[in-house]
């Protein structure tokens, strides 16, 4: 065993998949062999679902079932249903109701008592707690805005009914079309945190629902989730400065704040989720005929590229897209959780199948012989 210590455990070797592949040098990502652009461009989130959990595209047919499969499965259990109005009145945190509504689905599944390395019934358990997580936080969000929540619909795509579910009203076909693409894009990305404690929990043999909460935990902490809710928080700083956008950040750097969007753990060179978001949010700007937010972005990306040699995150562009599609901000990492969720169930379901306890070591750096003192003498 070798005794290089690697904190984080960055650049070390812990599993295999066929799930999701990063080169950071490049800025390519992709899933099960296909090019994330392909895959936005081209696919449905449902059809992206459909691909990791199954390790193939489907065809008309398996789609069809698939999707029907999906939209059957949104509405919530009227426990559930109340918890998040519980919490909402309370005014917690979103991401922790996210968290408590992860946990609390297991309550009602017809397969909580299966084996929780049954192949079968985990598929059934992802596709329930892929379905209804959208709709828990929808409920959450609309009961804190002091409205009541709307009932799912099976006639909608995923991300169509997300937007139905969050605002009352169907959404446009570019607004649904750019929302379903964050969902593809947004589905999976290796061992990141969150699907690394996924993965730490299911190697335990605990079941997927205690799988998929510690996920939603761990991307609750600012140092995973949150990117793209202070990167908006910025660019509305930026804008009731009415200040140019490269000096707002020169002098936000020289009074050693961060830029958020920029830097990633993997990525050298542009993230290619940011090259997709930025097109759609230019699209959104050109649809509503206000470009600023894309443009403020514009002229903060190039600055930090040609004078710190950062280039952006996915968070970067994601937080001008779901703005102009009138997203509250404190729901951005919610909504990332909401798509991550297919990506963690898909590597918890990969972990099962070829199971071994996640048990590393740490370094022990403390006193070892100490003498014991009784407790009338210290």
């Amino acid at each position: 065993m070798s005794d290089e210590l690697k904190r984080g455990l960055e650049g070390v070797l812990v599993a295999e998949s066929d799930l999701s592949f990063i080169d950071g040098d490049e800025g390519k990502l992709v899933y099960r062999g296909y090019a994330i652009e392909d895959l936005a461009e081209h696919a449905s989130y449902e059809e992206t679902l459909y691909l990791l959990w199954n390790g193939e595209l489907p065809t008309e047919g398996e789609l069809a079932e698939f999707e029907d499969a999906m939209a059957a499965e949104r509405a919530l259990d009227d426990d559930t249903l109340e918890t998040m109005r519980r919490l909402a009145e309370a005014d917690e945190e979103p991401m922790a109701a996210m968290r408590t509504a992860a946990s609390s689905l297991s309550a009602a599944d017809p397969d909580t008592d299966a084996d929780p390395t049954d192949p079968e019934a985990n598929v059934r358990k992802a596709r329930r707690i892929t379905a209804k997580l959208p709709t828990a936080l929808a409920a959450f969000a609309r009961v804190r805005d002091g409205e009541e929540p709307v009932a799912p619909r099976e006639d909608l795509d995923h991300a169509a009914n997300f937007l139905y579910m969050l605002n009352g009203e169907v959404p446009d076909e570019v607004t649904a079309d750019v929302f379903d693409q964050a969902l593809v894009l947004h589905a999976d990305h290796g061992l990141n945190a969150s699907t690394f404690s996924a993965t730490v929990t299911a190697s335990t043999l605990a079941d997927i629902h205690s799988a998929v909460t510690s996920a939603v935990g761990t991307l609750s902490g600012s140092l995973h989730g949150g990117a793209n809710a202070n990167v908006m928080r910025m660019l509305q700083e930026v804008d009731e400065a009415d200040s140019d956008p490269v000096d707002w950040v020169k002098e936000a750097l020289a009074e050693g704040r961060r830029v958020a969007g920029f830097g990633h753990r993997v990525y050298n060179v542009k993230d290619p989720r940011a090259k997709i978001l930025g097109d759609r949010s230019e699209a959104l700007g050109e649809a509503s005929g206000d470009r600023k937010w894309y443009e403020m972005s514009v002229a903060i990306e190039e600055f930090m590229v040609e004078e710190k040699g950062l280039a952006p995150n996915v968070d970067f562009y994601s937080a001008s897209t779901y703005y102009q599609m009138g997203i509250p901000i404190d729901i951005y990492t919610p909504i990332f959780a909401i798509s991550r969720v297919g990506g963690w169930t898909a590597h918890v379901m990969e972990q099962y199948e070829d199971n071994r306890l996640i048990r590393p070591r740490a370094r022990y750096v403390g006193e070892k012989d100490a003498a014991w003192v009784p407790i009338e003498e210290r």
